[in-house]
């Protein structure tokens, strides 16, 4: 999905579909998002080195008591908090992987803890700027609210939006659900002092973004500082493949098709829906990030959506953010979770996936959004 991203973002400027200055001009809007993409990946790579989702995860285990039903609660909060404070690729690309090896440690059923990281990784990424791409990509239109007012708006989406989700899985995986499970093994880090360098600057990421600190301002530095902590004490794991390149390349290819077709008629089509209320468009968002991934629904959409209409803006939010729970290729977290998934032996299907989103999405879509105007 990378190189054909690229591949479209370079033909549109190369045929002058969008014309160089434009295509500069989109560069520089997309180049803060693209700065915080790479930090914080690199930041969760070599926090995942440090060994802290794996200390997290298995002290998790250990507050259950050995009840899988509070087991899955747990893994549920952590999911959430990593989510909110580290993005939904963070807990898709890292916590998956560790939740899974988790989950066979003790002996349970893991396709309940697989679907608690793929949905909370999109449900639970509506409340912080940093939390989610598009919610980056919003805060020059919702400047005024500031991270503060941007959080205040969202919580109560937020709550709704975590509680259906947990609620649904513990109904559905009941069965599997109440069974005892037994206990982890202790785990040791391999690096204490990066251990808690890892956890400070972590830490350091969500709470900066609430102070109105952009948020690539507060994710580079604490990227650089646990690099830096790397670089001293264990240089070899700071490799290449810690830099997401191919997320860049995606990331700006989209930018740039989606500018080219903003260019040639895109945003009056799109206008034609959009005044139609936040409850469309929220819609819409869903349906065209199940189609073509949430982040080209959302440049697409957001477009449309005159100055001044904050809650039609974040209601497009919800719908990008909370929609694509239908099609595997919703959302690049989806993809990347359906990769650990095979990873570790556990294969999800498409059409499995399909069932599954037809029975959360729409009390997630009315919900969210009914939360939503509550906070107006």
């Amino acid at each position: 999905m990378w190189l054909v991203a690229a591949i479209a973002g370079a033909l549109v400027v190369a045929t002058t579909a969008l014309p160089w200055h434009d295509a500069v001009s989109t560069t520089q809007t997309a180049a803060p998002v693209l700065a915080f993409l790479v930090a914080v990946t690199v930041l969760a790579g070599l926090s995942d080195a440090a060994g802290l989702f794996e200390l997290l995860s298995r002290r998790t285990a250990r507050l259950s008591g050995g009840s899988t039903t509070r087991l899955f609660l747990l893994v549920c909060a952590l999911a959430t908090v990593v989510t909110v404070g580290l993005s939904l690729d963070t807990t898709a690309v890292l916590l998956t992987p560790v939740v899974l090896a988790l989950a066979a440690a003790v002996d349970v059923d893991p396709l309940p803890f697989a679907y608690a990281t793929v949905l909370l990784a999109n449900t639970a990424s509506l409340l912080l700027p940093v939390s989610n791409l598009t919610n980056l990509l919003a805060t020059d239109r919702i400047g005024s609210l500031g991270a503060g007012g941007f959080a205040r708006r969202m919580l109560l989406p937020e709550l709704v939006a975590v509680v259906i989700v947990v609620g649904f899985l513990l109904l559905r995986h009941r069965k599997s659900l109440r069974r005892r499970h037994s206990q982890p093994t202790a785990y040791e880090p391999p690096d204490r002092v990066l251990l808690v360098l890892a956890g400070l600057c972590c830490l350091a990421v969500a709470p900066a973004s609430l102070f109105g600190l952009a948020p690539w301002k507060a994710a580079v530095p604490a990227a650089v500082a646990l690099a830096l902590g790397f670089a001293v004490r264990q240089r070899a794991t700071l490799r290449p493949p810690l830099v997401p390149w191919r997320l860049v390349l995606l990331t700006e290819g989209l930018f740039l098709v989606v500018a080219a077709l903003d260019r040639h008629g895109l945003t009056t089509a799109l206008a034609h829906v959009t005044r139609h209320g936040p409850l469309l468009t929220e819609l819409v968002g869903a349906g065209g990030a199940n189609v073509v991934n949430n982040l080209p629904a959302y440049l697409a959409v957001q477009a449309a959506v005159p100055h001044g209409h904050t809650t039609t803006l974040l209601a497009l939010l919800i719908g990008t953010n909370v929609g694509p729970l239908l099609l595997l290729s919703g959302s690049l977290a989806t993809l990347l979770w359906r990769e650990r998934c095979a990873a570790r032996g556990l294969h999800v299907g498409a059409l499995q996936f399909l069932r599954t989103g037809l029975l959360v999405l729409p009390p997630l879509l009315l919900g969210c959004y009914g939360a939503l105007l509550l906070t107006g």
